[in-house]
């Protein structure tokens, strides 16, 4: 029986394409007089006729139901069908891009379906396509204009083939795991072939609970270093398209890249499940303090950072999880509350550690915050999911227009 999870993948990989190329169609038709000259609009008009309809052939030529995790099937499944649609539907979305970059919403499909899709030997080479498309649309549409424009391309072809390799690389991992689960599995089925039910009952149980603790683990690391990394990215070249100052620009693109390659590492050390780099070199204080330096100097807020009590060795757990709530506790500051100041507070406190995140930004209402999503979640149920793993507690105290505070307290075990 397939899990709830391969049944959403189905779903998505069926209705998706057609939500997808209708969304990008809205948006494109919306801002077809500023991204479009009239012959332009005629060609998207045709080239979405001829998409719709590769979609409609897709779903009713595919050997399966279009479902499964990605990576599950792979191309041999989909065989040459799969392969000639994939080729298709990335030339289509490439050229619907260059005329409008909004179908690049379309267009980003292609990293879903490549390893589903492909033979393993194409897979990169259908990625990179897609990369291709992606920074295209994201620096402002294809060709770009500028010097400028292909100094933009360039760094962000950089970071989208970068993290289409390295989801690409999780996803290979997360299937050798699977296999490891799966030989496990049938050693257990040997073992208890005399209690059948209580087989079934512990393998399901099993299989269930460690791909969504595997899966949940790389959503928040993901989101914890690539997404964020990808936000400073952007924040970057945005601030590139808006100065004259050749000097400055260059000073905004070294950033993006040195953010890109920040979250390369972080993301390769997150597939091999170790602490972040942060804590490498430097104890749980000093990493903090850079991190609150950085995020100061990134978004222009005051920040400060302060320990109190007698400083300890920490656990690497326990260190990695304060680190990590900071930092989703700071970004979560620099896309929400619009704050002038804020302040981070370590404390050892006895058999307790305590950090204390403030800002006096918009504020919120937590009572309209979800404690859990049905995935885990990121922001404050991330946070409170980090916490719990390790024993703790994540407290959130705040009010429209009275700034915000989040309090960490997690067990003081120490290295060694």
């Amino acid at each position: 029986m397939r899990t709830t999870l391969e049944e959403r993948w189905a779903q998505f990989f069926r209705y998706g394409p057609y939500i997808l190329l209708g969304l990008s169609a809205l948006v494109a038709a919306a801002t077809a007089d500023l991204m479009m000259t009239r012959y332009g609009m005629y060609a998207a008009g045709v080239l979405l006729l001829v998409s719709l309809t590769l979609q409609l052939w897709w779903t009713r030529t595919a050997p399966t139901p279009p479902g499964g995790a990605p990576g599950c099937g792979g191309g041999s499944a989909a065989g040459v069908a799969g392969r000639v649609y994939f080729v298709l539907r990335t030339g289509l979305a490439f050229a619907l891009t260059w005329l409008n970059p909004f179908f690049a919403i379309y267009a980003c499909l292609g990293y879903f379906e490549a390893r589903r899709l492909l033979p393993p030997r194409a897979v990169r080479a259908g990625l990179l396509v897609t990369a291709v498309t992606m920074a295209g649309s994201q620096s402002g549409g294809l060709p770009p204009a500028s010097p400028m424009g292909w100094a933009a391309f360039g760094t962000l072809l950089l970071f989208n083939t970068v993290l289409a390799l390295v989801m690409e690389h999780m996803e290979a991992k997360e299937a050798e795991k699977a296999a490891e689960r799966a030989a496990t599995i049938t050693a257990l089925e040997a073992a208890l072939a005399e209690n059948a039910a209580l087989h079934a009952q512990l393998v399901v149980q099993a299989r269930e609970a460690g791909v969504a603790d595997e899966r949940r683990r790389l959503a928040a690391e993901i989101h914890d270093t690539i997404a964020q990394g990808l936000t400073g990215v952007i924040t970057q070249l945005q601030a590139v398209a808006t100065t004259t100052d050749p000097a400055l620009a260059r000073e905004h693109l070294d950033r993006a890249q040195a953010l890109a390659r920040r979250s390369l590492g972080e993301a390769r050390r997150s597939v091999h499940n170790l602490s972040p780099a942060a804590l490498e070199h430097d104890t749980l204080p000093g990493a903090l303090r850079k991190t609150v330096a950085e995020w100061a100097e990134r978004t222009g807020t005051d920040a400060r950072f302060t320990v109190t009590g007698t400083e300890e060795p920490l656990h690497d757990e326990v260190a990695a999880t304060l680190l990590r709530i900071a930092q989703e506790a700071l970004a979560n500051a620099a896309r929400h509350a619009r704050a002038d100041r804020a302040g981070v507070t370590l404390s050892y406190m006895g058999d307790e550690v305590t950090l204390d995140v403030r800002d006096d930004g918009r504020g919120f209402d937590p009572l309209g915050v979800p404690p859990r999503t049905g995935t885990g979640g990121f922001g404050l149920a991330g946070m409170r999911a980090r916490a719990e793993r390790i024993a703790g507690t994540v407290t959130v105290e705040s009010e429209p227009g009275q700034g915000t505070a989040i309090s960490a307290r997690v067990p003081l075990v120490r290295h060694g």
